[in-house]
């Protein structure tokens, strides 16, 4: 038998998995939870040591399984990571230790930031550097939050002058530990998170010299950019000592890959804390003109072409299920969610607009802020927990009308997968309102297999051969059940409901909360 592992590093939690290479199927896992640091408002934080550290015992627990199936830790051939995107670390390599906590990539310190560097464009636009990266500024993409780290951490600026300051995304912070840190730790990331940071040439795939002096970075900090298949070195401790770390590729394009989205047109869509869309665009990026990114989806091999992809994200998902049970109460689990929203037939006119870290998709607009409305007298918790899950469907709904423009390309389906794709009122939701059939495969850790199939399919490894069609993967479809008319009707209606919660934060009104 040959297994391969998958490291898949997220927003809430760290997982390793193993699967057996023949039925693409998971042989075991472990999971453990990250705590998550609120030290204002706004701002969202976690340990890079606690993410290190919860990797290796997810690590360590998974391995010890294998024992108890009858099965050997010598089986696994490879190990590959995934992780999630622009999530920022810098380090001390010579101490091995964080200079300043991890900056989640949905932390909104730095919407100044991002409002200060559009200003500084000739344009003063949002879209200045798309030609060069792909990417809108914003607050939640590295170099934005890696500039405002250079003007406000004392502790980074002296490591940078002291060339002591190593910068990832939390892939390589990762890689560097497992590869020996300190003691010869590979410094390394691939194109997929190369290009969530903004400092990527999208058609070099390279450092950009024009980004980097934009931003202000300087170009020693950064790691080198390897694809997302290759041979990047061997963990040097633990119970996967010398076994080969040889796959990337940020989440969302890891479980592109999960779902074999290799031909042009195809696209999936993951619902976890965030939702998050990729379009297979092929061999050309496209410049989006209707707020999408441009990124590349995948590279299997040093010396193979990349793929690209247009992706369009929502930043409240799983997040809105999560603000209901811990900000509201008005459910004890996620998962009660569906029995709550299925005790109505609709939300007989409730909306939810879950701008609850401003509004990504087409909008960009880190001032909006989350409203429901459309409330009265009638209007109870069920509706609102409806609400809630439409308003994932509708987010998905203006991603997939915006790639479709800018790629001229329709989409027939949509793949699915994430943890939320486990509610089957969600996915017949999104059915109904994108008029589309939904497919979601019976095999939902498609994220984790992704990078899977890129750390086993890299030269040097041959456990798979992406060139084949792999096992089949059954799937579950959801076709829409009302008309189009009632679909379209209630996308204008909720389009209204975002308008409402645009440009609603603005300087005075943050003054004035702070005074009280």
């Amino acid at each position: 038998m040959q297994l391969v592992g998958a490291v898949d590093q997220g927003t809430s939690s760290s997982r390793f998995l193993i699967f057996d290479s023949q039925t693409s199927t998971v042989v075991t896992q472990h999971q453990i939870e990250l705590k998550q640091k609120f030290p204002q408002e706004g701002w969202v934080e976690e340990d890079p040591l606690e993410i290190l550290d919860s990797v290796k015992s997810c690590i360590s627990t998974a391995v010890g399984n294998l024992a108890d199936l009858g099965l050997d830790a010598a089986d696994i051939k490879c190990v590959g990571v995934t992780n999630q995107g622009a999530t920022t670390i810098v380090w001390d390599k010579v101490t091995g230790c964080p200079l300043y906590n991890a900056i989640v990539w949905l932390d909104t310190r730095t919407a100044s930031t991002a409002s200060d560097l559009v200003d500084k464009t000739p344009d003063k636009s949002i879209d200045h550097l798309r030609p060069l990266c792909g990417l809108p500024i914003n607050a939640c993409f590295s170099a934005v939050k890696l500039h405002w780290l250079l003007e406000n951490s004392e502790a980074v600026c002296q490591a940078v002058q002291e060339n002591r300051c190593l910068f990832g995304t939390v892939d390589s912070w990762l890689l560097w530990n497992l590869t020996g840190g300190i003691n010869g730790g590979r410094h390394v990331t691939d194109v997929t998170n190369a290009g969530i940071t903004m400092l990527m040439n999208l058609k070099t795939l390279q450092w950009d010299e024009e980004l980097c002096s934009f931003f202000g970075v300087p170009k020693s900090i950064l790691p080198e950019i390897c694809s997302s298949s290759e041979i990047y070195g061997e963990i040097t401790s633990g119970p996967l000592q010398h076994v080969p770390l040889s796959g990337i590729l940020l989440d969302q394009q890891s479980a592109m890959v999960g779902q074999r989205c290799f031909s042009v047109g195809q696209a999936k869509n993951t619902y976890g804390t965030g939702c998050y869309l990729n379009f297979n665009t092929g061999a050309k990026p496209v410049e989006s003109k209707t707020g999408m990114m441009t990124m590349v989806a995948y590279k299997f091999g040093p010396s193979q072409p990349p793929a690209y992809a247009l992706m369009g994200g929502a930043s409240v998902a799983g997040a809105c299920v999560r603000w209901l049970r811990d900000n509201l109460g008005i459910i004890g689990t996620s998962a009660e969610v569906e029995a709550l929203a299925r005790k109505v037939d609709s939300t007989h006119g409730c909306y939810f607009v879950p701008a609850l870290s401003g509004l990504f998709g087409t909008r960009w607009d880190p001032t909006a802020r989350g409203i429901i409305c459309g409330i009265s007298q009638f209007t109870t918790k069920h509706h609102i927990a409806r609400a809630a899950l439409e308003a994932v469907c509708f987010q998905t709904r203006e991603i997939i009308e915006a790639m479709e423009q800018d790629s001229g390309i329709p989409l027939t389906s949509l793949r699915v997968d994430g943890g939320m794709t486990d509610n089957d009122l969600l996915m017949q939701l999104q059915a109904d309102l994108l008029q589309l059939d939904v497919v979601r495969p019976s095999m939902r850790e498609t994220t984790a297999f992704g990078v899977a199939m890129a750390a086993g399919s890299a030269a040097g490894i041959g456990v798979w051969d992406l060139k084949q069609e792999g096992p089949h993967i059954t799937t579950d479809t959801f076709t829409p059940s009302v008309t189009r008319a009632e679909s379209d009707a209630r996308y204008e209606r909720w389009q209204l409901a975002v308008e409402k919660s645009t440009h609603w934060e603005t300087a005075s009104s943050t003054a004035e909360s702070k005074d009280g």
